[in-house]
């Protein structure tokens, strides 16, 4: 059991994907200038990147290991993950009609999401059993979210912030998340025993 939870935290917090790898930077920045668009972005990219993750593991270990198709890994997840993008997109815009057209063009792109393929990619390669890379899928999701909504909350305050001019904009943000990527810095270590 501690394994599987030092698995998640070290996905979520150590080696965040958006932080430490810098993947997934277009949603970060697109839609987190509101806590409601960021969580609702979270809970999406949540739900995709853990179904893409226990279904990509599936198909790299029972279709294309087997039949020696490993080179179509990445056309085949990507295929995967704009299906499953598709059902949520369509799930969302039935159960919350104003979250599907705040996140506007950004949930579609998921599917590019460079974070989301990196994870099924890299789950492909790296782990050694199916709850592996559920819970690596997971945690990515769960660090996604958590630099989400923090970082939206970060620009709403920003918002009133007296910023100098030139930092205004995409200028603040980056470096709000520099920042933010420094104290994510803080967490190295915590997967030790």
């Amino acid at each position: 059991m501690q394994e599987y939870i030092l698995i998640i935290i070290n996905v979520a917090l150590i080696n965040n994907f958006i932080l430490a790898k810098f993947l997934g930077l277009c949603p970060l920045l697109g839609t987190s200038r509101r806590i409601d668009s960021a969580i609702g972005m979270s809970l999406a990219t949540l739900f995709v990147l853990t179904l893409a993750s226990a279904l990509s593991y599936t198909l790299q270990h029972y279709v294309l290991i087997p039949y020696n198709l490993e080179y179509l890994n990445a056309l085949i997840f990507i295929l995967l993950i704009a299906i499953i993008v598709q059902l949520t997109e369509i799930t969302i815009h039935k159960i919350n009609p104003l979250i599907h057209n705040m996140l506007g063009i950004y949930l579609p792109l998921i599917t590019t999401n460079c974070a989301v393929l990196a994870v099924t990619l890299i789950n492909s390669r790296t782990t050694q059993s199916f709850i592996e890379a559920l819970l690596t899928g997971f945690g990515a999701a769960v660090g996604f979210a958590v630099v989400l909504i923090i970082f939206a909350s970060l620009r709403e305050k920003l918002e009133y912030a007296d910023i100098p001019k030139p930092f205004r904009g995409a200028g603040i943000a980056m470096i709000t998340a520099g920042i933010m990527s420094i104290a994510f810095m803080g967490f190295s270590g915590l997967d030790s025993s």
